[in-house]
């Protein structure tokens, strides 16, 4: 596995178990999952567009058993990424982190390209079946896409959160929490893999339906970029 590679499955598809916050919902009534997926489809319908900043944090549950299965490095994996993202329905993403290290992530729906500055490396993937089933697609896709690709539940009626299960059985993460705030714009987003990793996403200075050029979506690599075809 490339340098490249172990980067992007820390900063972006880190999994999670749910929040204390969320978890204390599931003893409320939940909402039959047709009626949850109908809830989740109009939360998302509402949203054309959205820019936020972002903050995503990383934790082991048992980092120890993790490290000595995997050899994963727990020092690395309990790190704290920050940036901005914008998104324009359907299929349009901009993911790109800032701090502690640099890396960009572009797709206009077809072509996902993943940027690291600091390796002067670009992946490019097709937007396929696989690549499609990641939690970029909650925010982006169609929404008759994100019904056919999860499971969706609403753990409790009364609030604006919902729970989904990917059923595809090859996807990055294992479930994948959502929340909404009082300005129906998403507020965090919390992830769950095989791993035991708990990914907390948190959004601030959300705008929804904004005004963005199409060229933020346009992604040229810069002079002297390896680029990497996947």
């Amino acid at each position: 596995m490339s340098k490249l590679r172990k980067k992007i499955l820390v900063s972006v598809l880190g999994a999670a178990l749910l929040s204390p916050v969320m978890s204390v919902a599931v003893f409320a009534a939940a909402a039959p999952e047709q009626v949850a997926t109908s809830n989740l489809v109009k939360q998302l319908s509402n949203i054309k567009s959205l820019t936020a900043d972002f903050e995503q944090t990383t934790k082991l549950t048992n980092p120890n058993k993790v490290v000595q299965k995997k050899g994963l490095n727990a020092q690395h994996m309990n790190q704290t990424f920050k940036g901005t993202m914008k998104v324009e329905r359907p299929g349009k993403f901009f993911w790109e982190t800032k701090s502690p290290s640099k890396q960009t992530i572009v797709t206009t729906g077809k072509t996902v390209w993943i940027y690291d500055p600091d390796l002067q490396q670009a992946v490019r993937q097709t937007m396929d079946a696989q690549v499609a089933n990641t939690p970029a697609l909650l925010l982006s896709g169609n929404t008759n896409q994100i019904m056919q690709a999860y499971r969706v539940t609403q753990p409790d009626q009364a609030k604006a959160y919902y729970t989904l299960y990917p059923k595809n059985k090859e996807s990055a993460f294992q479930n994948m929490t959502i929340s909404f705030g009082t300005n129906k714009a998403p507020n965090m987003m919390v992830l769950q893999d095989a791993l035991g990793q708990t990914t907390t996403v948190r959004f601030s200075n959300v705008q929804v339906n904004p005004s963005i050029p199409a060229s933020v979506f346009n992604f040229t690599p810069p002079k002297g970029t390896d680029i990497i075809d996947q």
